[in-house]
């Protein structure tokens, strides 16, 4: 069926004319991405996506966790074991489960991204099922073929700006040296994310470290040569664009270490077998560090705290990383940032975006916290709550507190390149929707709403990512 184009306005008619017009207004502003987990080499190399199942359905872990939570097995959905074992390899095939399982996704913000994808990018109005699988399989697929549908091309039809890819500390950056060496003028930046060499949980942590001494030339034997690694690999990442850092911690727990006690944990988790209490502090401490190394070098941090990673260990010795079962858990924010926000939260220079995946903390902390300390904003619903109600709870629960310009706008944070403009659209419907019911309960004028809603679509991203 065609796409409405009241979708996600409210049903009131004054409230939704006034959201009609709002979003007016912003529709066709470029998109600021400026935090994500695309692919640059897909930037870099510019060659055709494989087929429509490995672009939209493999990699995407919304599809993936909710088919399997209806028992259909990873490998029919052409993810690979991590042993190389036998798994649907047959891009058709993959297709047609996913279209018979396609009303799975009813009432849920995949069907409305992917909804939005069919019709606007590959020119499809028929609802998919089982019958018209191949139908589509085949629309797609053609389109995929031609030169209008590589990367670079598709990166300018969408209208993107910027878009921050994602890169672990011990990444050579290859793909980014490559797209600044080729001349187009697309704007792929990076953002350091140094879990890698941070999480001493990880079973290849201790040699990560002995990777980051030799890419960085720096002694990571010892505390003071480890954290001038990881300055040394800010810079480069600095120097292929990134404006941000960010940190995917189990919780948010802060510390403020002497030297002597960073020095003493860090020889301890050096040396491996630290216990989890030592694991715990010495991520905590390092949210501090990058957080005063942000001080220094201009770079924004992120903070994405509060996912259970991998919480099927079954799946994740099967499949890795990214499968569907990171699993939102209760993150204390008020207790766990007071040592980070006793050294550096009344500096100005400095910025912290906060994201959570615990709503109940909105109105109870983040909001309270984001509308008193300079260094904080608030990052947009993320996630699991990436989703039109996610957005309505979102806006309602901490512009009273926080204000708006203590937030950050939207950003997709999404592996699915083609879902971008349908994820920014949402994002520009639903605030449109909210601004307009503040306009009708006469507590904000239209003028100020469309200021407000030009904000939101890109103006705070932009400004609070340094872009």
């Amino acid at each position: 069926m065609p796409l409405h184009p009241d979708r996600l306005l409210p049903p009131d008619p004054t409230t939704r004319a006034i959201a009609r017009r709002l979003y007016d207004t912003v529709a066709g502003l470029p998109i600021v991405s400026p935090h994500g987990h695309t692919d640059p080499r897909w930037f870099a190399d510019d060659q055709p996506f494989a087929d429509p199942a490995r672009l939209l359905v493999v990699p995407d872990h919304y599809l993936l966790r909710m088919l399997v939570s209806q028992g259909v097995p990873l490998e029919r959905l052409g993810v690979a074991p991590v042993d190389g074992g036998a798994h649907e390899t047959d891009g058709r095939a993959i297709w047609r489960t996913f279209a018979a399982h396609w009303h799975l996704f009813r009432g849920t913000p995949s069907r409305v991204w992917l909804d939005h994808t069919f019709e606007t990018l590959f020119g499809i109005e028929e609802r998919l099922t089982a019958a018209s699988a191949d139908r589509t399989y085949d629309a797609i697929a053609e389109r995929l073929a031609s030169d209008a549908y590589r990367p670079r091309a598709l990166f300018e039809r969408f209208g993107i700006e910027v878009i921050a890819t994602t890169e672990g500390a011990l990444d050579p950056l290859d793909a980014h040296r490559k797209i600044a060496a080729s001349g187009w003028g697309g704007r792929v930046i990076t953002t350091y994310r140094p879990d890698d060499v941070v999480d001493p949980a990880r079973a290849d942590f201790s040699a990560n470290l002995d990777r980051l001494g030799a890419m960085t030339g720096e002694d990571t034997g010892t505390w003071a040569g480890y954290l001038a690694a990881h300055r040394a690999r800010r810079a480069v990442f600095k120097a292929h664009g990134a404006t941000a850092s960010d940190h995917g911690h189990p919780t948010a727990a802060t510390a403020d270490l002497s030297t002597a006690e960073a020095a003493a944990l860090y020889a301890r988790v050096r040396g491996g077998g630290a216990s989890p209490e030592d694991c715990e502090l010495f991520r905590a401490a390092m949210l501090t560090e990058m957080a005063r190394m942000s001080l220094d070098d201009g770079l924004v941090m992120q903070i994405h705290a509060g996912s259970w990673r991998n919480h099927a260990p079954s799946v994740f010795s099967r499949f890795g990383p990214d499968k569907g079962f990171d699993i939102p858990r209760r993150t204390d924010y008020v207790g766990a940032l007071k040592p980070l926000l006793d050294a550096v939260g009344l500096e100005s220079r400095l910025t912290i975006i906060l994201f959570t995946l615990d709503e109940t903390t909105y109105s109870r902390e983040l909001a309270p916290l984001a509308g008193a300390y300079p260094v904080l904003r608030l990052g947009p619903p993320w996630w699991f709550h990436d989703s039109p109600e996610g957005m309505r709870r979102f806006r309602r629960r901490t512009t009273e507190t926080a204000g708006l310009w203590n937030t950050v706008g939207f950003n997709d944070d999404t592996r699915a390149f083609p879902s971008i403009p349908a994820r920014h659209d949402m994002a520009r419907r639903i605030d449109c929707g909210w601004l307009a019911e503040l306009v009708a309960t006469h507590q904000l004028d239209e003028d100020e709403a469309a200021e407000m809603a030009g904000e939101l679509a890109n103006g705070l991203a932009r400004r609070a990512y340094r872009l």
